[in-house]
């Protein structure tokens, strides 16, 4: 039944998706400037429906505005006193689309263009009061709580995917990738030159943008998707779109403008190589000990050694060959992967499954957007240490593609106590040194005028562990209004599985199925969507990541949004209603909850969020061990399955009142939820009736009340100081006991001075009282273009007033764990062929 429904949904996407086709191939729909009837039509398919007043379109709006080619390339300064700027396309008489329904904008925007053979230039004149505009000398990236301009380029002109290229007041750049239906990724980097300054009517930005930074097409008769934003944060963080945008229509590049001309290009193939040193030295914190003597003897002290490592270099590559301008060869020899950037702290007290952590590495970033589905088979952080990777990306025509090959040596990598301890030794003797192998293999095909059908593969070798995935994804655009998207994989691994009902592990071939599908529907006020997700037991995707298996999930959404008023104290409100319901391979229910949950949107940057949630948990001992049976014991104490059924209630604040002061406070409170009965760590051991009694007792899972707060505080006391502090606090109270199962507190402290656009110090600590630890990551930066860079840095881990590692006895005061210092410099080289 449900593969007849799947079809039937299939194949009705498909049918709309035809004629949308048909209506592309049409030329009286299309957005030409030769007749003036579709102009009509175009205009009143953007007028929103309850709008004050019926948007008027100029007919640079409606038909392909001409960037005109200029033949001197103006000095990118900030200043607009060239007169090359007379000559070039104008986009002005912008729409405010946020909080207002494209209403007059605060402030009037000037927005120009033009280009040569080699880059595209672009300027921006920002009506303002000095005074009062909100900007600082941020990093790259860093600008998108302030005012700023944001370009948005469709250069393949297929209403999926387009470059956002942001710059605030000063110049500072920000840039990333939009796919339609996934939001912005902004690790993306291009290289460009860009400049701004404030001036006595508002602020200006001249910036560069060389074609050979952009993956495009481009020729007589081509266009791009375009669009312009300008974002002014004071105004209930205000955006004034260059095009209007309506509320009853799904998407944004679907609405976008279109701008074309670029017809005299100088056709290059661009090598870029970017070498880059690291210095490293490490020291460690290891036992005295082998493991076997303290296991013999539980009574022994083993205060460990703080090893330090000579100081070590290690040497790597990374190139980028533009093919054409739409396909890209990416290769790293011996990438360099310091963590410059650290993952935040977070509770791991009471979990079930695996924690997710975003991929930051560059060069993985490259590209990302095409490998990313809406399951995430693909991880890159899975990827830990390579040797070497190869990757060539782009899109030919309206297919565009990826494929992803990588040699890791970390699985293979120990340390050299495990080397050196003959207890651990012969159970690694097999995998010392061997690589891990991954391959990833991405195709896409545009359908109709919105949508896409997917193809995704995946491969993870390494010894006694291997995995091979496929599968296909698509997302159609039923009308205007309707999206459905879907992704079906499946995958064969050759790995040990566990056997449930002999709680052993068996190495065996094991087959499994994920998916995921999508329903949503939006319209002004109104809206719904229907999804479902699932996992089957022996689901496993290496190259990629997964929380849960043998897991299926059904869930059903409604929507209501208020239509702002920009003038009012309320600006506008949402009420949200969520329902879902999960069950295992046996129809056996997991869990399922019902949720409410309201915003409010004040003026002078005031939102307030609060939810109710009721829910039902279920737990199956086979979950968390063995399976009873006649002649063995389950891993529960007791019933072999439990269930609770809870309430929570969530509150959220967040103030900007101005460009110096941030602040947020959430607080949320859970009844009956569950604790698994793992413990905390040395510090806060089990609390179950049957672990008070026996600490070795079988795990006796029961219902627990839970309390989780974090505020947080951000000064910016000048354009280029930025100090923040956060507090989360959580905690977790056995009902049955009234034993507190766990208490956390995370204190983090931020600080950054940012002496030029390029040149930075930062500083993070963060101390977690759950984990007794203090870490500190202290770092100078200078990063004058994506790939050149300089940094130097220090982190370290104490432990304070913690537990020994190797002995789990309590140490009074602070040790040192692990300490690095390292400098890293590369440069990136760049060569037009």
């Amino acid at each position: 039944m449900k593969r007849c429904l799947l079809m039937t949904i299939l194949l009705f996407g498909f049918c709309l998706i035809e004629a949308n086709a048909v209506q592309d191939n049409n030329p009286s729909t299309k957005n030409e400037p030769a007749t003036s009837a579709p102009a009509k039509a175009d205009e009143k398919s953007l007028r929103p429906t309850g709008a004050k007043a019926v948007l008027n379109l100029p007919i640079e709006k409606i038909n392909p505005v001409r960037i005109p080619k200029f033949e001197q390339a103006p000095a990118i300064d900030g200043k607009l006193d060239e007169a090359i700027w007379q000559q070039a396309a104008v986009f002005k008489d912008f729409y405010q689309t946020h909080p207002g329904d494209n209403l007059a904008p605060s402030r009037d925007t000037k927005f120009m263009m033009g280009y040569d053979s080699k880059n595209i230039y672009i300027a921006v004149y920002a009506y303002d009061e000095p005074d009062k505009i909100r900007a600082t000398v941020a990093q790259r990236d860093g600008i998108l709580n302030e005012d700023n301009l944001r370009i948005f380029l469709d250069t393949f002109n297929d209403q999926r995917r387009a470059y956002v290229i942001g710059f605030n007041p000063y110049g500072i750049q920000a840039d990333g990738i939009l796919t339609e239906g996934a939001g912005t990724d902004f690790n993306v980097d291009i290289v460009m030159e860009s400049k701004g300054q404030i001036v006595a009517d508002g602020w200006t930005v001249e910036a560069r943008i060389p074609f050979k930074s952009l993956r495009y097409t481009a020729g007589k008769g081509k266009a791009w998707g375009f669009n312009v934003w300008r974002n002014i944060d004071r105004f209930n963080d205000e955006i004034d779109s260059w095009m209007p945008l309506s509320r009853d229509k799904v998407g944004q590049l679907n609405q976008a403008g279109r701008i074309t001309g670029f017809e005299e290009i100088a056709t290059e193939r661009t090598f870029e190589i970017i070498p880059s040193i690291t210095l490293v030295s490490d020291g460690r914190r290891v036992p005295t000990l082998p493991f076997s003597a303290i296991l013999n003897n539980p009574t022994l002290t083993d205060p460990g050694r703080l090893v330090n490592s000579p100081v070590n270099s290690d040497i790597g590559l990374t190139m980028k060959f533009s093919i054409t301008p739409n396909i890209t060869l990416d290769a790293a020899i011996n990438p360099d992967f310091a963590q410059v950037e650290a993952d935040a702290p977070v509770v791991t007290a009471n979990q079930r499954f695996p924690i997710f952590f975003a991929e930051k590495r560059p060069f993985f970033l490259e590209g990302i957007d095409i490998f990313s589905t809406p399951i995430r088979a693909v991880h890159t952080r899975a990827i830990v240490d390579p040797d070497y990777a190869f990757k060539i990306s782009g899109k030919e025509g309206r297919t565009s593609f990826g494929l992803l090959l990588a040699s890791d040596n970390a699985p293979g990598n120990y340390s050299d106590e495990e080397r050196n301890d003959p207890d651990i030794l012969p159970t690694i003797s097999r995998f010392l040194d061997k690589n891990a192998y991954i391959a990833v293999a991405r195709l896409k095909r545009d359908i109709g005028r919105e949508s896409n059908l997917g193809f995704l593969a995946t491969s993870y070798d390494f010894i006694e562990k291997h995995n091979k995935l496929a599968g296909f994804d698509g997302r159609f655009r039923l009308d205007k209004q309707t999206t459905f998207s879907f992704q079906a994989l499946g995958a064969t691994s050759r790995n040990f599985f566990r056997d449930i009902e002999n709680d052993t592990n068996v190495y065996r071939t094991g087959n499994g199925l994920g998916y995921q599908f999508n329903f949503n529907h939006s319209e002004r006020h109104f809206g719904y969507n229907l999804n479902g997700s699932g996992r089957t037991r022996d689901y496993r995707a290496d190259v990629g990541f997964v929380f849960r298996t043998d897991t299926h999930t059904n869930g059903v959404n409604w929507s209501y949004r208020s239509d702002p008023d920009p003038k009012a104290r309320l600006v506008s409100w949402s009420l949200f209603n969520n329902a879902t319901i999960s069950y295992d391979g046996q129809g056996r229910s997991q869990s399922a909850d019902s949720s409410v949950d309201l915003s409010l949107a004040f003026t002078k940057q005031n939102y307030i969020e609060v939810s109710y949630v009721k829910f039902y948990s279920r737990l199956f001992e086979e979950e968390f061990g063995a399976k009873r049976s006649v002649t063995r014991e389950g891993a529960f104490l007791g019933a072999p399955e439990r269930s609770t059924s809870g309430n929570g209630l969530f509150f959220n604040y967040y103030t900007s009142p101005s460009q110096k002061y941030t602040a947020t406070f959430s607080f949320n409170r859970i009844w009956n939820d569950f604790d698994f009965d793992f413990g905390a760590g040395a510090r806060y051991p089990r609390v179950s009736p049957a672990a008070l009694l026996d600490p070795n007792a079988t795990l006796d899972p029961g219902a627990a009340n839970g309390w989780s707060s974090e505020v947080s505080f951000n000064y910016k006391p000048t354009a280029a100081l930025e100090v923040e502090f956060e507090y989360s606090r959580s905690s977790l109270k056995r009902n049955d006991t009234s034993h507190t199962v766990y208490v956390s507190n995370i204190y983090t402290t931020f600080a950054k001075y940012q002496f030029t656009r390029y040149l930075y110090a930062r500083a993070i600590v963060d101390y977690s009282t759950l984990e007794s630890q203090v870490r500190g990551q202290y770092l100078f930066g200078w990063t004058p273009n994506p790939g050149t860079a300089f940094y130097f840095g220090y982190n370290d881990a104490m432990n304070y007033n913690g537990f020994s590692p190797f002995t789990g006895h309590l140490e009074r005061g602070f040790r040192l764990q692990n300490r690095t210092f390292f400098i890293k410099a590369s440069y990136l080289f760049r060569k037009s062929i």
